[in-house]
């Protein structure tokens, strides 16, 4: 068995000093290296004349607009040089539009056979009453995603660019957060009580029947983006931040991304090696029908009324 020493000698052994510097009680080099006390830095007085008439020639020579030989050149240059683009931008413009098709021709582009397509059968291949949707989130879904996640990506933008982090920022924001907004107003509170669960309503309605008449996730989203606006702007942060967070946020988002890609990845795999897909159509007018038309409609108004609110509240504040 190791015999157990004094405390006083074994901070004196090897281990011990260097327990000590682990812990940060004791500096190993406080008191054993020299240090001497550092004067200000001063330029010679030679050194500074020399410095402030490099700066007064580089402003006579260079940023002399009026006797700059090479500046004014370039200036000219410049708009002999604007002068011609725009000239041969105009003739490139007017060339492409001589070359256009006559309108109301059969033949033109837009009479082609995809939007016969989406006309006569859209309804027999997507189930939706509504064409638009049908177009939207079944024939064109993968667009979609693509827009949904550019809303995500902008959205991150704006949290890296006004996102505040300092405690200091962050309570002064608390502080200043409603200097500019009717703070405790009866008659706005009250309207907020009454207006923001027909907004609601009403956004989730637009969203569920969006593939059975006008509608649909990105409409539905933003009603209710403002209504959850509306909430903020009447009772404040506190309140609030008990249903929706930039942690709700987050997680609302990633589900709602992560199910849509799911989703239309199980029909572009299905329709790409014509496999019958599992997934019915339904009676068309019926609210569960479309296959996953539904879905797709809530994923896309799960992440427009999440990234509606997100910008406000950056742009106002700087976080949630």
């Amino acid at each position: 068995m190791s015999r157990k020493i004094p405390e006083e000698e074994y901070r004196k052994t090897l281990s011990g000093r260097f327990r000590q510097w682990l812990d940060g009680t004791k500096d190993p080099f406080l008191g054993e290296v020299e240090m001497k006390k550092q004067e200000p830095f001063r330029e010679p007085e030679q050194v500074v004349r020399r410095r402030k008439q490099d700066r007064k020639l580089l402003t006579e020579r260079v940023y002399d607009l009026e006797h700059n030989m090479e500046v004014r050149i370039f200036q000219r240059f410049y708009k002999i040089f604007s002068v011609l683009f725009c000239i041969f931008l105009v003739v490139m413009l007017l060339t492409a539009v001589s070359d256009l098709p006559s309108f109301g021709q059969a033949d033109n582009p837009p009479n082609n056979e995809v939007a016969a397509r989406y006309i006569e059968k859209g309804l027999q291949e997507t189930g939706a009453v509504n064409i638009v949707t049908g177009m939207i989130l079944d024939y064109r879904a993968f667009d979609t995603l693509g827009e949904s996640h550019v809303l995500f990506i902008a959205t991150c933008t704006v949290l890296i660019l006004l996102r505040v982090d300092k405690k200091g920022d962050k309570e002064e924001g608390e502080a200043n957060d409603r200097i500019h907004e009717p703070k405790n107003d009866v008659i706005l509170q009250a309207v907020a009580k009454i207006l923001v669960p027909p907004v609601f309503l009403f956004g989730i309605y637009i969203i569920l029947a969006g593939h059975l008449g006008p509608g649909g996730g990105f409409s539905g989203g933003a009603v209710i983006g403002a209504g959850l606006i509306l909430y903020l702007n009447a009772f404040g942060f506190a309140r609030t931040e008990r249903i929706f967070t930039a942690k709700t946020y987050r997680r609302m988002s990633f589900c709602a991304l992560a199910c849509y890609s799911a989703a239309k990845s199980y029909s572009f795999y299905t329709g790409a090696n014509h496999i019958e897909s599992v997934i019915p159509l339904g009676t068309p007018g019926a609210i569960l029908s479309s296959g996953l038309i539904l879905v797709l409609n809530i994923c896309v108004g799960v992440v427009v009324a999440g990234t509606m609110y997100t910008f406000y509240v950056m742009f106002r504040k700087g976080g949630y």
